[in-house]
């Protein structure tokens, strides 16, 4: 009998590692935490999350920690113009929140769920059996060795539990790079979207009242090889050769860069060890999408993770991360390379946004397409239901109901990380037929919805609807779908 210093060890106390945290322990389950880093980071790569992002803290009841949250309406598709609210709730994603404050957040919040967090610690070592897993880590007072039922690396692109399962990562090397400063004291005009210019490419995004960041793309620069960190100074003096604007005169908060470099596991699963964030996918940050698929692999993962644990997962749950995940990073890559030709290719590349340019202006089912593509709100799953609902496989829409003569919004049902049955206009004996799960899945009846005509939605933790109940027709399949997700009934 192994004895475990808990459920799940989680590496990497970035965004993705404290969703998961918090995940679980809503969830009931133990979790500690692992991060090399002696404290919470103060610069902040991302500068705000993705539609379906900002839904699904919405859906854990966060987004109200985040103050008021403004939405960028109008973004881009590789630099072509592209109105995001062509989606419903949709936009090209939250302005302005630095990853910093994200965070910090969600640090609070997987602490005050009983998540355990442990600095200053860096995993060196690896080893899993039928049972569980054995970590071995450099901390303060010397060598770690703690046990867990299973282990998640959400420890960055150079994970080390990646490497030490022997997951393998391919991908495409760096073929352009990005520099970046945020500085402060200067008024600067905003270029949201980013502005094509003889060289190459320049943007500007304001973070606050006199501050401001600064990107830039010079087609004329080599990929850096050397390991010096770049100066204000190289990023001042490039800046004004692009954009005309002197930027010279102001204070450098950070200075860093990012490159194209695109790669993603090839299993998210392996085992007892998962990977989840840009443990098991990196890619050029384009439209939000970089943190907010880690978010997404977390929300995905720990309800799975917290039935197996409970020892009430169906055969095969714990697979349907992967088989659910993997292709949603995969899209990711395939856009924001694709992206990256339109937005930063040369002249050659003129004809292709010439025809890209047209098809968005003249098609309402391209524009649907690319926002759906790069929000994650037309993401469907496989649920293995015959039946072809629209509803079926995606997320449950926004929408205000009424329960018990009281207004609701429907992402409220959602914040204690449980599986709702909801009931609609009447009793159709859905709750009788789910009494046997009454301890995994919420049974919420409310009044009939004109837009929805149905019996009743089963929706997962996760937010993606399982089951739909056709009017008139009862509880049927709802026993089996409940069953196929949440194991056999007590």
């Amino acid at each position: 009998m192994s004895t475990f210093d808990a459920d799940v060890i989680v590496v990497g106390a970035g965004p993705t590692g404290l969703m998961l945290a918090a995940e679980l322990r809503l969830n009931g389950v133990s979790v500690k935490v692992l991060d090399r880093l002696a404290e919470p980071i103060k610069e902040s790569r991302a500068l705000g999350f993705s539609a379906r992002t900002i839904e699904e803290f919405d859906q854990r009841g966060l987004l109200a920690r985040f103050g008021e949250v403004g939405v960028i309406p109008v973004g881009h598709f590789g630099g072509i113009p592209l109105d995001y609210q062509v989606l419903d709730g949709g936009s090209y994603g939250a302005r302005g929140i630095p990853q910093a404050r994200t965070e910090g957040i969600l640090g609070g919040r997987a602490q005050e769920l009983g998540a355990e967090v442990v600095r200053s610690t860096e995993v060196t070592g690896l080893e899993q059996d039928d049972e569980g897993v054995t970590v071995t880590a450099q901390g303060p007072e010397g060598t770690l060795t703690l046990r867990a039922r299973h282990v998640v690396g959400c420890d960055g692109g150079r994970s080390a539990v990646r490497t030490l399962s022997g997951i393998d990562f391919p991908g495409t090397e760096p073929a352009i790079e990005l520099r970046f400063a945020d500085v402060a004291g200067i008024q600067l005009r905003p270029r949201f979207s980013g502005e094509r210019v003889a060289d190459g490419m320049v943007m500007v995004i304001p973070m606050g009242p006199d501050r401001s960041r600064v990107i830039y793309f010079d087609r004329t620069e080599p990929l850096r090889t050397s390991p010096d960190p770049i100066t204000f100074d190289e990023v001042a003096t490039t800046f004004k050769r692009l954009s005309g604007e002197d930027i010279s005169g102001a204070t450098p908060l950070w200075v860093s860069s990012t490159t194209d470099r695109s790669h993603q596991a090839a299993q998210y699963r392996k085992g007892r060890v998962f990977l989840a964030g840009d443990a098991a996918h990196i890619h050029l940050p384009i439209g939000a999408q970089g943190m907010s698929a880690g978010v997404q692999d977390a929300v995905n993962l720990g309800w799975k993770l917290a039935l197996d644990i409970k020892g009430q997962a169906p055969e095969g749950l714990l697979d349907t991360y992967h088989a659910e995940r993997h292709p949603v990073g995969a899209r990711i890559l395939t856009n924001t390379l694709a992206q990256r030709i339109l937005y930063l290719g040369g002249d050659e590349i003129d004809p292709m946004r010439e025809v890209f340019g047209e098809l968005v202006e003249k098609y309402d089912s391209v524009r649907r397409h690319l926002v759906g593509m790069v929000t994650g709100l037309d993401i469907r799953h496989d649920v293995g239901e015959e039946d072809h609902h629209p509803l079926l496989g995606r997320r449950l829409p926004p929408r205000e109901l009424v329960t018990g003569g009281e207004k609701i919004h429907s992402l409220e049902l959602l914040h204690a990380g449980r599986a709702v049955l909801i009931q609609v206009g009447g009793d159709h004996g859905l709750a009788q037929a789910a009494a046997g799960w009454s301890d995994r899945v919420t049974v919420v009846d409310v009044e009939p919805v004109c837009d929805a005509p149905v019996d009743g939605i089963l929706v997962r933790p996760d937010g993606y609807v399982a089951w739909v109940g056709a009017p008139g027709t009862g509880s049927a399949g709802l026993a089996d779908t409940l069953d196929r997700w949440f194991g056999p009934a007590n």
